[in-house]
């Protein structure tokens, strides 16, 4: 990689405090690969991010079958439909293309793949389990849900106090239902339709962390869009910095190495035990640490308050 293209490269990472291992060793450097070639042919950050969609979904379709070459070209598939992804935030990165929708869409792409993913198990499960394994398959959907958006969630509060509010995703509930409610069915039923789930999906966030909102509401009423000065940004990433290998367990690539070990042994219906038992363990964990380290922080400020 020539000097200017490690430049480029490390411009379309998010940071070294959010990325694991994993990306950084295989996926972003696919991905930068896949977003120099899109720039170069002029595709959108939102065109790979909906073929990752068609991919991650074929993938799922094949995990119906029982033929191991069939499950490990799914798993191809997935780890391709997974390099795009990677590509989409890197091209926009790079190319300055961002925009809520694409972030919304990205966040879509994997609720498309794993809904492929899980039905198809089911199916393949339906003639010895019956309708018993879409009960098991929809509470591990469920939990997968609130895992992953309280891992995005966090990982970019994480990136908020690290880069700022031009580094980072965080966004606020109420801004999303007033962008939500000023929208037309009749003239943009398409977008009011992604913004609906969107300012649902802020709420729900929002509802899990009430410490943490409290905190980022004292400093609201402190500091202009709530950036603080560098030294409380600075404690607060110092104490965020730990949780975020968990986030990263509970988003995509330690759940698919377990759903590819449970294929291989032709066990499917392990990986929605695992989803059920060790993932739910450390996201209870990470959703507990995550509030302590707000309400101690918010305790801080009062207590600063008090003193002056």
């Amino acid at each position: 990689m020539s000097p200017e293209d490690k430049k480029l490269y490390q411009a379309s990472l998010k940071s070294k405090d959010t990325e694991e291992w994993i990306d950084l060793l295989f996926y972003r450097p696919i991905g930068f690969r896949w977003a120099l070639l899109f720039r170069r042919l002029g595709v959108s950050p939102n065109a790979v991010t909906i073929a990752s969609i068609f991919l991650g979904v074929a993938a799922g379709v094949l995990f119906y079958f029982t033929s191991l070459p069939l499950n490990i070209i799914g798993i191809v598939l997935l780890v391709w439909a997974n390099s795009y992804d990677s590509a989409d935030g890197q091209l926009a990165r790079l190319t300055g293309q961002k925009s809520e929708l694409g972030r919304i869409l990205d966040g879509m792409s994997g609720d498309c793949w794993f809904i492929a993913i899980y039905l198809a198990i089911c199916l393949r499960l339906m003639p010895t389990w019956s309708f018993w394994i879409f009960i098991l398959a929809a509470l591990a959907g469920y939990c997968h849900s609130k895992q992953a958006a309280m891992a995005d969630y966090y990982r970019n509060i994480h990136l908020f106090f690290l880069l700022g509010k031009q580094g980072s995703e965080l966004d606020n509930a109420c801004q999303e239902k007033e962008k939500y409610n000023r929208m037309s069915w009749q003239d943009e039923f398409i977008q009011k339709l992604f913004q609906y789930f969107y300012k649902n999906y802020t709420a729900n966030q929002e509802r899990m962390t009430p410490c943490f909102q409290r905190f980022f509401a004292e400093l609201k009423a402190k500091y202009e869009d709530g950036v603080a000065p560098v030294e409380i940004r600075e404690q607060f990433r110092q104490k965020s910095l730990s949780l975020m290998p968990l986030t990263n367990i509970l988003s995509f690539n330690t759940r698919v190495i377990a759903l590819f070990i449970s294929l291989f042994i032709d066990m499917p219906w392990l990986y929605f035990v695992f989803e059920l038992t060790v993932l739910n363990a450390l996201f209870i964990y990470m959703v507990w640490r995550h509030e302590k380290i707000s309400r101690e922080m918010y305790n801080r400020q009062c207590s600063i308050v008090n003193v002056q």
